[in-house]
């Protein structure tokens, strides 16, 4: 019998550490690339490409899918630029097939973020391909992110089934092990106890119990240090990170409709956006410039009248009734960050959505972007640098050829006699 139970015991420790191993492989699973890769194919490449057809690039999921090299495919999405600059000759196969138009620079995707992507796009594929009328009756992609609620919740099922059959089966062979003692004799004084008159019962006895046993008392603790460790951490990388921040302004604007339905330029209602520190929230004066005739039913609009002091009736403007509108700022760095907007915008020549997301997709503006000290330098790594047609760039391009030849640099040819250096 006792070493029936040995083996047991043996027995019920493997299936445990198998079912342990089984739930934390599938719930890596349910967490797959696929998934994460689903929302940053929806807001960086849906612009212009399409799974299952061309839309203004060609459909991803066969070329993906042919394409077996990502590595190749990682540097091409971060910086297409670079290896059409470098002569690499599939990029220049396919820059010179889309009549030179160049593709979106994606240098603020990390090579994880990139593998999310493709694993995304051929997994929809291959789903699209399998069930093609399925995904036609659906109107959309019926991409597979991972097994069903139904499944994970029917494996803890299982797992709980397996622990109290062992549970249940360790207190037979328990009771079978007394059995066996008493019939030999050996439960005497265990005996007798039990007719002592009743005690007090210890109702710590079963914690006690456990807290002399040292492995217990270690897994617990080792447990408690990851846990309270890894909630540490995760605090402190996010403490001032207000990624996915969305307040509710007092005036309902929905950028989808007017940056993405309309097609009006990010740089119409924030125009200090190319030419100054700040991209500026543009006057109520701008909207006036559309909706003193568009919309002027509108409850929402009728706010930017009432703040400006415009009766529509008469088309008059009352000072005396005018008051400044309370946006609530979204994107605020800290007081010892310096982002200059022209920089990016002029000079880089970036995108808004760079930063801000697919903004033309937004009802309600929210912050895209993690805008961390990290994120920045990773997009500062994989950005080249344009240097044609900047004067700036040409003079230190200038400089460097003097010091190369050996002649001497002068102070005026580092731009030492322009006038911002002292009158600014």
């Amino acid at each position: 019998m006792r070493s029936f139970s040995l083996i047991f015991k043996q027995f019920s420790r493997s299936v445990l550490l198998i079912a342990g191993f089984a739930f934390l492989g599938f719930s890596a699973y349910a967490q797959g690339d696929a998934a994460k890769g689903e929302a940053l194919f929806k807001s960086k490449c849906t612009t212009c490409h399409k799974i299952d057809s061309k839309l203004i690039g060609p459909a991803l999921g066969p070329t993906i899918t042919d394409e077996t090299d990502d590595k190749w495919l990682t540097k091409w999405i971060q910086n297409n630029q670079a290896l059409i600059a470098a002569k690499d000759q599939k990029a220049v196969t396919i820059y010179n097939q889309y009549n030179q138009a160049g593709m979106q620079v994606f240098g603020e995707l990390s090579d994880g973020d990139v593998a999310n992507i493709l694993a995304y796009v051929r997994t929809s594929w291959k789903t699209m391909q399998a069930a093609p009328k399925a995904t036609a009756a659906t109107g959309g992609t019926a991409a597979e992110t991972g097994p069903s609620d139904l499944m994970i919740f029917a494996l803890l099922g299982v797992i709980v089934l397996a622990f109290i059959i062992i549970l249940v089966l360790n207190r037979v062979i328990a009771t079978l092990e007394r059995l066996l003692l008493k019939g030999k004799g050996l439960l005497i004084e265990e005996e007798g106890a039990l007719e002592v008159p009743a005690v007090e019962v210890d109702r710590l006895a079963t914690l006690k119990k456990l807290a002399k046993n040292k492995k217990l008392v270690f897994f617990v603790l080792l447990c408690g240090t990851l846990a309270l460790g890894s909630w540490t951490w995760v605090t402190m990388w996010t403490t001032n990170v207000h990624q996915g921040y969305q307040p509710v302004q007092p005036i309902k604007f929905p950028h989808d409709l007017h940056a993405g339905a309309m097609k009006i330029d990010c740089q119409y209602c924030h125009s200090g956006a190319y030419k100054s520190k700040n991209a500026s929230i543009p006057s109520l004066n701008v909207c006036m410039n559309c909706h003193k005739v568009v919309k002027t039913e509108s409850p929402e609009i009728h706010k930017i009248y009432d703040a400006l002091g415009y009766d529509p009736q008469t088309q008059k403007y009352d000072s005396t009734k005018s008051r400044p509108m309370q946006w609530i700022r979204i994107h605020t760095l800290p007081d010892f960050a310096y982002f200059n907007h022209s920089q990016h915008v002029k000079v880089a020549g970036l995108r808004c959505q760079t930063c801000h997301g697919p903004i033309e997709t937004m009802k309600e503006v929210y912050q895209y972007s993690p805008l961390t000290m990290k994120w920045c330098i990773q997009c500062h790594k994989r950005t080249n640098v344009n240097m044609k047609g900047n004067a700036y760039y040409e003079k230190m391009q200038a400089v460097h050829d003097l010091i190369k030849q050996g002649k001497p640099v002068t102070e005026a040819a580092m731009g030492g006699i322009e006038c911002g250096k002292c009158h600014y």
